[in-house]
């Protein structure tokens, strides 16, 4: 196939080679001129390879691409796509979900056991030579604690089965109730904030959730609550958090996005109550080998004229 595909970022190695025995593929990183790059194959490219932490699929670039056929996103997300451009040029989209949902989940309770059992700072304690002249301060048991879950998708209800099985309280919120899950939901946002003990951030990202977790709900989850985000650092507002964790308005955050990865801002990195970790949510061998399958799939599937595995509707 001599089909042209604009890459904007790699997959594996094992998966870019497999990329290169069906495609003409343009690495854009590889362009000491990215942007003449573009101009100069701009009517042989017809798919672009988008991943969630690189170069943003504009308008701009849709449109300087006039045989532009798909878009498959390496990741779940697509907030760094123009969803109305892809509308107004009736392109295909697909993205990878569910391969990344369980190691995701893994790493919301990593953070969760991380802030409440102070497991980065307990390290810490035994690598500068503290333990001998005391005792790290005392954590927080998960038993009995409330977790209240801000998107109740495929992510959510893999940390609610986390929380069930550490016998934790399980709540959500999200825009409709889902009737068919066990769990107590709340259609207020701040109303859940207040009584939960840990607050987990599994929503979509995009405008409709930008900033939604502000001063207000975190002042609800209170000085004993945590904040976890393993969504997209822009539904949190950062100097809210910043706010919040400097007062102690809440006891801490785990956080693996963040409002403009991967810049952390200084003051963030500063706090002794917060777990840092670099968006390595679906970072493991075995998840990003299987997204960077699906995103082939899809590809292959689209220029055979078959079904896509896993499109996305705008």
């Amino acid at each position: 196939m001599s089909v042209t595909l604009l890459a904007l970022g790699s997959l594996l190695p094992a998966e870019m080679e497999e990329l290169d025995r069906h495609f003409d593929v343009l690495r854009l990183w590889r362009e000491p001129d990215p942007d003449a790059a573009i101009r100069a194959r701009s009517r042989e490219i017809k798919g672009i390879l988008s991943t969630y932490n690189t170069k943003s699929v504009s308008r701009t670039l849709i449109e300087a691409l006039p045989n532009l056929e798909i878009i498959a996103q390496f990741g779940v997300g697509y907030d760094n796509i123009d969803l109305g451009a892809v509308r107004d040029h009736q392109l295909a989209l697909t993205n990878t979900p569910d391969i990344l949902t369980e190691d995701t989940a893994d790493i919301a309770f990593a953070l969760i056991l991380a802030v409440a059992r102070r497991i980065v700072e307990g390290d810490m304690f035994v690598r500068v030579g503290k333990w001998a002249s005391g005792s790290l301060p005392l954590g927080t048991s998960l038993q009995d604690k409330t977790v209240g879950i801000l998107g109740l998708g495929r992510i959510g209800k893999a940390i609610a089965r986390r929380a069930d099985a550490f016998g934790m309280n399980v709540l959500y919120h999200g825009p409709n109730e889902k009737r068919d899950e066990p769990y107590r939901y709340y259609a207020d946002l701040i109303a859940m904030a207040k009584d939960s003990d840990f607050l987990v951030v599994a929503c979509p990202g995009g405008k409709a959730t930008e900033g939604i977790v502000d001063l207000n709900v975190l002042e609800r989850l209170g000085p004993r609550g945590f904040l976890i985000n393993i969504a997209r650092g822009a539904v949190v507002r950062d100097d809210d958090l910043l706010t919040a964790l400097s007062n102690r308005a809440i006891a801490g955050a785990g956080l693996d996005v963040y409002w403009n990865e991967p810049a952390v801002p200084d003051a963030l990195i500063s706090l002794d109550n917060v777990a840092l970790l670099p968006h390595i949510g679906s970072a493991t061998v075995e998840t990003r080998s299987k997204m960077g399958q699906l995103v082939i799939s899809n590809l292959l599937a689209h220029f055979d004229g078959k079904p896509l595995i896993s499109p996305v509707m705008v």
